[in-house]
């Protein structure tokens, strides 16, 4: 069990990620609840943008809200919306206070308007004094702006994708840690990409700056076998031996979402176009990402192959070959 940060949130390092259990029935989601709580699993985060997640959750922690502490997030980023939001959730949730209630997904230039005069910051604040919410974090993908938000002393939580892929936000981590910021890992398992959970795990539970780390689960089975990583959490040598095998294998073409290779030419989001295909391909979330993908007004396809993006990447990624395996994957046939 660990503090998250300075909240008082006492929880376990192993929280459940909510967006896998879309795909699942609510008698699944039902099962599950029960068995994180027979494991002590007591931190659960979700969203709003992960459609019916909110509204599951909510109708399982019926007679059960008080075994846990609840996260979620909203992708409002003024006064108004926020405000709405925070109603929904509280509404979908089936309960009076969410724990933390966190800023999605922060891009480059987004910090300024959260927090100006009509910013949604200006609402999470206003819930918080009317006991609606407890904490206020902040998520991103993007290493500047969380570097950026640790700094402003504004986010009790900071929440970043954190795996042996991507650990570009561990000198972060370790800064918000020091400062008692509380540290949240997103992608434990790279979206999908890392086939070995109890690896990714102990990877993760050996991070003492981490606090907890959330992967996306949807059975009885995947809280068990995560749960099970996180008893043993030192590194063999054989465990080393396999990051690095894995991390060879993957690097070559794997977006960690630095976003180096922004801005596009002609404004393709070229990360999130990324994160849309491993949603499809790995997480099985077909019609949560075809949504999203189809909403785009630039789409991989608007692609001029002009290669602008590969001589920014720090990792050489084949960036236009990629893309074309987005377009592949989540056009419509």
């Amino acid at each position: 069990m660990r503090n998250l940060g300075k909240t008082g949130m006492i929880i376990n390092r192993l929280g459940m990620g909510g967006i896998p259990i879309q795909r699942v029935d609510q008698q699944t989601v039902n099962d599950m609840i029960d068995e994180l709580i027979a494991q002590d699993i007591n931190f659960i985060d979700t969203a709003r943008g992960y459609t019916v997640s909110e509204e599951m959750l909510g109708e399982a922690l019926r007679n059960k809200r008080d075994k846990f502490f609840l996260a979620t997030k909203s992708m409002s980023r003024d006064y108004e919306s926020m405000k709405k939001d925070v109603e929904i959730s509280l509404n979908n949730l089936q309960t009076d206070t969410i724990d933390l209630y966190q800023f999605h997904n922060i891009k480059e230039g987004e910090l300024e308007k959260i927090l100006g005069e009509d910013g949604a910051y200006k609402a999470l604040l206003e819930a918080k004094e009317q006991g609606k919410v407890k904490h206020i974090g902040i998520t991103s993908h993007s290493v500047e702006v969380i570097s950026k938000a640790v700094d402003m002393d504004c986010f009790e939580t900071i929440q970043f994708p954190l795996n042996f892929i991507e650990n570009q936000a561990n000198d972060i981590f370790d800064k918000a840690h020091q400062k008692g910021i509380g540290t949240i890992a997103m992608k434990p398992l790279a979206g999908g990409a890392l086939d070995d959970a109890t690896l990714a795990i102990k990877y993760l539970m050996s991070i003492d700056a981490l606090d907890v780390a959330i992967p996306g689960m949807d059975s009885i089975d995947q809280i068990r076998e995560n749960i099970n990583a996180t008893k043993n959490f030192e590194l063999t040598d054989e465990d080393k031996k396999n990051i690095e095998e894995t991390k060879n294998i993957l690097g070559s073409k794997f977006c960690r979402r630095c976003g180096y290779c922004m801005p596009c030419t002609v404004g393709i989001d070229i990360p999130s176009n990324f994160l849309l295909e491993g949603y499809y391909t790995r997480y099985n979330l077909k019609d949560w990402a075809t949504t999203r993908y189809r909403s785009q007004n630039i789409k991989p396809t608007d692609c001029i192959d002009c290669g602008v993006c590969e001589t920014r990447c720090p990792y050489e990624l084949p960036i236009r070959d990629m893309l074309k395996n987005v377009a592949d994957v989540l056009e419509e046939k």
